[in-house]
C-alpha cells in the first residue's frame, strides 16, 4: 500500500459548514466521526492534526481547523 500525500489545501467552505454543523449536534468526538461516515467522510489524526478524508477512497481533503480538536 502506497503512503498517502498530506493535503494542506483548504477544505471547501460548504463541506466545512457541514462538518461544523455535525460537530455541534454530536455529544462526543466519537459520535461526530460516526455521523461524518454517513456523509462519506472520515477523520484521521496525523502528527497531532486532524485530516479530513474521503471514506471510500481515502483521499485527503485537507487539514481541519484547530476548533475541531
Amino acid at each position: 500500500m502506497a503512503p498517502m500525500q498530506q493535503n494542506s489545501a483548504a477544505i471547501d467552505p460548504s463541506v466545512l459548514d457541514l462538518i461544523r454543523s455535525e460537530r455541534q449536534k454530536a455529544l462526543s468526538p466519537r459520535e461526530w466521526k460516526f455521523r461524518l461516515r454517513g456523509y462519506g467522510f472520515a477523520v484521521k489524526r496525523v502528527g497531532g492534526t486532524q485530516i479530513l478524508t474521503r471514506l471510500t477512497t481515502g483521499v485527503e481533503m485537507g487539514t481541519l481547523p484547530p476548533e475541531f480538536s
